[in-house]
């Protein structure tokens, strides 16, 4: 029971239990939440293994049971072209709350995305959606090429909700806590965007009667039964300081993407089994001291069936249990009283962006929290966008093989090791004298930006997209703002950028088009035959670099010479020299990984080396190509390297290359490569892997549309046949 004798309700795996439910013969629930008086229920609820999770509603007695959502009209032909394995792998709607205005916010995986560092491409993200309660209106709210989770309503009305990304940091982080309106419009981070760790916040609940405090459970990335330890974020503090962070449950932490830390005897002892101590899920908040939430006792496994009983937890980390079940775990404590309903929060959107599927970002001043640039130094804005990876883009489904075009944990190989998610460019727009600019991004996009300067290499990147509906205009003060700032409206009065209309994006300069794919093929190795290979080849490789074309296996022989190849120090030669370069923004020790390259490219991210890691924010000019030694071979003006070796390096190899000059369309094609993370492949459509050479869908060249689509262009539509014919 509850303080003041009430009930709880909360989930089991054969029941919702306190009050009778016609649903004990069922087959699979999930998460529930119950209405704001207290009278309804609303739950995700799976009628059979061959179908997915739907959301249903009924009354708290149990009587006028409904189902809100449906399977999609084509769901069985979904199922029949997409089914690997014993998952039905049609589509789930999942993680229901009310809304104030009686909606009802879920995921789902109606997007049909795979999750970008996932090689075998069986895992399957899911997106906020929102639905009336009687099953119509059903809109998607978000467009991130990873998963969301567990929504509920803040006090304000917004829906916080832990969001999965990686945009060039760690694969494994950031799952953070985030909100949005319940139209999707005004998304931003309420916590944690940039702290490595824990590397999952979810199940995050607002504290009542405390503003800027949430309680969430820190899990690891694997393995995935949401549990972990208890911790409370208070964002007064910082939504990005880890000193924000109270452990409620200080004897459990997460200090590693796979696996439980737990404090024994004073000493920390990793056990990824989680049997060495307490495990929590699904902190339910009473008062600022005082918490439901399932627990696993120490000495049982974390994904034991009756692990999980219920419990009191208070702010000292003791608990008292209230109920266990004999044979099966309780999840999700929730009191059945009523809430306080939240306001009901209304959006304005200019209705010809919105006609346009457009939106308007404004950003006040760019050199605000933009370390070491000098006022003039920024000129345009870069808009790029990160692209979710379609189901009909899988390899078994296409008719190859599940694993010939994978590579670093990408289904279908896009780098070597930087980055998993493709990534376009939606071209520039310029920066005012006064540091601000007004410009239309797409919506419906995951967009993050560049700061460049006059030669169009970025000075800072936004390691995060920001998703913006249809009509919204958004507004930011500059680089690495914290989520609670807001432009004051006598500043914004003033902005140079606002006396004229929001800019189109326009291409760069030397360049035919604001959309651009990123195609190392066509853009960057042409360069190195007008100008390399003549002396960088297979035959002469001087320097020891070969910069010739020739296919490898998945890539081509330049980019493998220049792109960072990561492996096992402990499998390197004891004298490696290269052993000890790792990228900058690691913290791995060198007898974990190394990198072995030929340090020409400067400051790059890898997502998979560490994926826990890799997140912490990075001051202006720590990546990208004004810190190339490439860049400064060729263009040594247009630099700032910071490491001495390498400006030395740099400035020996303008004296020995000082008769080959590069075309300014060339170093902007070479910089906008390096700026963007080495990309190789445009899309992540055709066969990568060499021995389909000659096969028409052998790494083809696509316009813009087709490589972004999120159906096959033609030529590469579903059959369940083999349609890839091998070289001979």
């Amino acid at each position: 029971m509850a303080p003041g004798g009430r009930d709880i309700y909360f989930e089991s795996k054969r029941r919702f239990t306190a009050r009778a439910f016609p649903f004990n013969a069922g087959w699979s629930f999930w998460r529930f939440d119950i209405s704001f008086d207290a009278k309804q229920i609303i739950f995700s609820y799976k009628k059979s293994r061959d179908e997915g999770y739907r959301i249903y509603s009924a009354n708290i007695d149990g009587s006028g049971l409904r189902q809100i959502t449906f399977p999609e009209d084509d769901e069985e032909e979904t199922i029949k072209r997409y089914r690997r394995g014993e998952y039905h792998n049609g589509t789930d709607d999942m993680d229901p709350c009310w809304l104030p205005d009686g909606g009802i916010a879920f995921v789902s995986t109606r997007p049909k995305y795979g999750v970008l560092c996932d090689p075998d491409d069986v895992l399957t993200v899911a997106l906020m959606y929102r639905v009336d309660s009687n099953g119509s209106g059903l809109a998607r709210l978000s467009y991130g090429a990873l998963s969301e989770n567990s929504p509920c309503v803040l006090p304000d009305g917004r829906i916080m909700y832990t969001r999965w990304e990686y945009v060039d940091k760690g694969a494994s982080a950031v799952k953070c806590l985030w909100a949005m309106r319940p139209d999707g419009t005004g998304s931003s981070e309420i916590y944690g965007n940039d702290i490595a760790f824990p590397v999952t916040m979810i199940f995050g609940r607002p504290i009542p009667n405390s503003e800027g405090k949430y309680v969430f459970i820190g899990a690891p990335h694997y393995p995935q039964g949401a549990n972990g330890t208890v911790i409370v974020a208070d964002v007064s503090k910082g939504a990005r300081s880890e000193s924000a962070m109270k452990y409620i449950t200080p004897d459990t932490e997460i200090r590693d993407e796979s696996g439980y830390h737990f404090l024994k005897g004073g000493k920390w002892i990793f056990d990824p089994t989680g049997k060495s101590g307490r495990l929590f899920r699904d902190p339910y908040p009473i008062s600022e001291n005082e918490f439901l939430v399932s627990m696993k006792p120490e000495g049982m496994e974390w994904n034991r069936p009756d692990g999980y009983g219920l419990a009191f937890l208070n702010f000292d980390g003791s608990v008292r249990e209230i109920y266990r079940d004999g044979e099966y775990s309780a999840f999700q404590p929730v009191p059945l009283v009523p809430r306080d309903i939240p306001p009901v929060l209304s959006s304005i959107k200019d209705e010809e962006l919105e006609k346009e599927n457009m939106a308007a970002l404004l950003v006040t001043d760019v050199y605000v929290g933009i370390e070491n640039v000098e006022r003039g130094k920024a000129k345009y804005i870069r808009v790029l966008e990160q692209i979710p990876r379609p189901w009909s883009a899988n390899r078994q489904i296409m008719g190859g093989d599940r694993m010939e075009d994978a590579h670093g944990q990408q289904h279908a190989a896009v780098s070597r090791f930087t980055h998993l998610g493709l990534k376009v460019q939606r071209g520039v727009a310029k920066i005012e004298s006064d540091g601000s600019a007004y410009f239309l991004v797409p919506a419906r996009r995951n967009i993050f930006l560049q700061v460049l300067d006059e030669n169009y290499m970025a000075l800072q990147t936004e390691r995060t997209f920001v998703n913006y509906m249809p009509g919204e205009i958004r507004s930011c003060i500059g680089c690495h703002e914290s989520a609670s700032d807001s432009v004051p409206s006598t500043v914004a009065a003033r902005v140079e950028a606002l006396r004229k209309p929001p800019q189109a994006l326009v291409a760069q300069t030397w360049e035919d088009s604001p959309d651009k794919l990123l195609d190392y093929s066509s853009q960057i190795q042409p360069i190195f035959d007008r100008h390399c290979v003549s002396c960088h080849n297979q035959a002469e490789k001087k320097g020891g670099l070969d910069l010739s074309g020739s296919y490898t296996a998945l890539f081509n022989v330049s980019y493998e010479s220049l792109v960072p190849d990561y492996v096992r120090c402990d499998k390197l030669p004891q004298n490696c020299k290269y052993a000890v370069e790792m990228t900058s923004m690691t913290k791995v020790s060198q007898k974990n990984y190394a990198r072995l390259d030929r340090r020409l490219l400067g400051g790059i991210v890898s997502e998979i080396f560490r994926k826990d890691n890799n997140v912490e924010y990075a001051p202006a000019g720590t990546f990208g190509a004004r810190t190339s030694v490439l860049i400064g071979a060729f263009a040594p003006d247009k630099v700032s390297i910071k490491d001495s070796a390498s400006a030395e390096r740099a400035r020996s190899l303008a004296e020995r290359h000082k008769d080959i000059k590069l075309s300014d369309a060339e170093i902007l094609s070479l910089s906008n490569w390096i700026d963007t993370n080495c990309q190789f492949y445009p899309s992540y459509w055709g066969a990568r892997n060499l021995k389909y050479k000659g096969s028409a869908q052998f790494r083809p060249k696509l316009d813009f549309n087709d490589a972004i689509s999120e159906r096959p262009p033609r030529g590469f539509e579903f059959s369940p046949a083999k349609n890839l014919t091998k070289a001979k």
